[in-house]
């Protein structure tokens, strides 16, 4: 019996199919709402949407104002003598000319290092012909669609834990009546021992018997209040709520006819799979990457450009504007081969991601046949179970009967009690095991 009670209690937290519920279903949704690795999933895609418009925003021109000022001393010199050289011409001519009409200068000494200057200008610069630019962009969508599709990976995940979760707080309750409708009978029992001792047909030692298993069924209705108290807990988090929040208790839907055909769950999986649709969208970035490589290696960059501001000596603005032009290409010709290195690692990786497809693909129908080999044995499993149970009641209530008339020990009782104990604990077991095995059945075939 402490097997089947430590299967029923301890069957472990993971993760959420679809089975109909309207409880269910609106916890589903409320997890899908407020599950915090969800909340981390959207962030991601506005993360990779924003990186969406960073690339297209390279397609504009680009505009910056880039004022500097600079103040210098010391440093290199540009020493010229021109005053000596043309001083001596100049003095010539005026007394050729008889006039002042030639003036004498100083010597250039000039320091390279310019001092209290400026170049205050607006700089532009727009690609005329860019394909990094281009296949950038392409890659950035289908980085964006594959991140969507991880977001949908995780709903599915948050929906198959949500609905074990649900599933487990139900088998907990489930478990602590069948508890609690033996400790009542053993309550019973216990009374009924103690007017046997009273009538001198029983020794005490009946009763110490009976109150201790009482007190054994004590124990396991407080570990399954415990259970239940961490599977309440659990779900409640699964839905980012106060983990003391009580769940409402649907208990109608476990007894739907939950019918699939492993065909149609197989195409469903290859469909509605996120991570295929993810993978494909790698792929698609790995080609693009390529046409990216392809282009760089073999067409140039082609771009126009210019600024216009002022610059000279002190902010007087005055003669100082200027404009340039610029038309500009830049084409490595030649990296020791890198580019074509470049080029043949992207088609690794391409190769990579589509093998990796294959197997993600013969990797889901394996999954989808397991669970569904598991559903159906868990299916075939309830019948024999509920069988049990009757068959086990039946055998007690003749013991008990027995029991009452002074014509079966006592050991035989509590043997009895525990078979009924044990074959409801492996009916609640099987009923709840088909619905755990269905919900990992949706979980692989994607159904929503």
């Amino acid at each position: 019996m402490k097997k089947f009670i430590l299967i029923a209690i301890l069957c472990p937290f993971v993760a959420t199919g679809q089975i109909t519920s309207p409880v269910l279903e609106s916890y589903i949704q409320e997890g899908l709402k407020n599950n915090l690795a969800l909340r981390q999933e959207t962030l991601e895609i506005e993360k990779a949407q924003e990186n969406v418009k960073q690339a297209k925003a390279n397609f504009s021109p680009k505009i910056t104002f880039a004022p500097n000022y600079t103040l210098a001393a010391g440093g290199r010199r540009l020493a010229f003598p021109v005053g000596d050289l043309l001083n001596p011409v100049y003095s010539t001519l005026n007394r050729l000319t008889n006039s002042n009409s030639f003036p004498q200068i100083e010597n250039v000494n000039e320091q390279l290092a310019p001092n209290n200057f400026h170049d205050t200008k607006f700089t532009f610069q727009y690609p005329v012909y860019n394909t990094d630019i281009r296949y950038n962009l392409l890659i950035q969508h289908d980085l964006l669609t594959a991140q969507e599709a991880r977001k949908r990976i995780v709903e599915n995940e948050v929906r198959y834990n949500i609905t074990i979760a649900y599933l487990q707080y139900l088998q907990t309750l489930e478990a602590q009546k069948i508890f609690e409708v033996s400790r009542k009978v053993l309550n019973d029992f216990v009374k009924l021992n103690e007017k046997l001792v009273s009538n001198n047909v029983a020794t005490k030692d009946v009763i110490y018997s009976a109150e201790y298993e009482v007190s054994k069924i004590d124990q396991q209705v407080a570990a399954m209040d415990k259970n239940r108290n961490t599977a309440k807990a659990y779900l409640n988090f699964l839905m980012n709520r106060d983990f003391g929040t009580e769940i409402q208790v649907d208990s109608i839907f476990l007894d739907a006819d939950t019918r699939t055909d492993i065909e149609a769950a197989r195409e469903q999986s290859i469909m509605n799979r996120q991570e295929i649709n993810q993978l494909k969208a790698n792929i698609q970035a790995t080609e693009s990457a390529i046409k990216l490589q392809q282009m760089n290696a073999f067409r140039p960059q082609v771009f126009v450009g210019g600024s216009t501001g002022f610059q000279g000596r002190g902010y007087t603005f005055k003669d100082q504007a200027y404009a340039i032009g610029q038309i500009g290409l830049n084409w490595d010709v030649f990296h020791g081969y890198e580019k074509k290195s470049k080029i043949q690692q992207a088609k690794i990786q391409k190769n990579l991601l589509e093998t990796k497809l294959d197997e993600v693909q013969k990797q889901i129908q394996l999954q989808v046949s397991q669970a569904y080999f598991e559903w159906e044995a868990a299916r075939k499993t309830l019948p024999t179970a509920k069988d049990g149970t009757i068959k086990a009641d039946k055998y007690f209530k003749v013991v008990d009967s027995r029991y009452r008339n002074g014509q079966a020990i006592l050991i035989e009782y509590l043997r009895a009690q525990n078979e009924v104990i044990t074959a409801r604990l492996q009916e609640s077991l099987a009923k709840y095991d088909i619905l755990l095995k269905k919900a990992m059945l949706d979980k692989v075939g994607a159904v929503r």
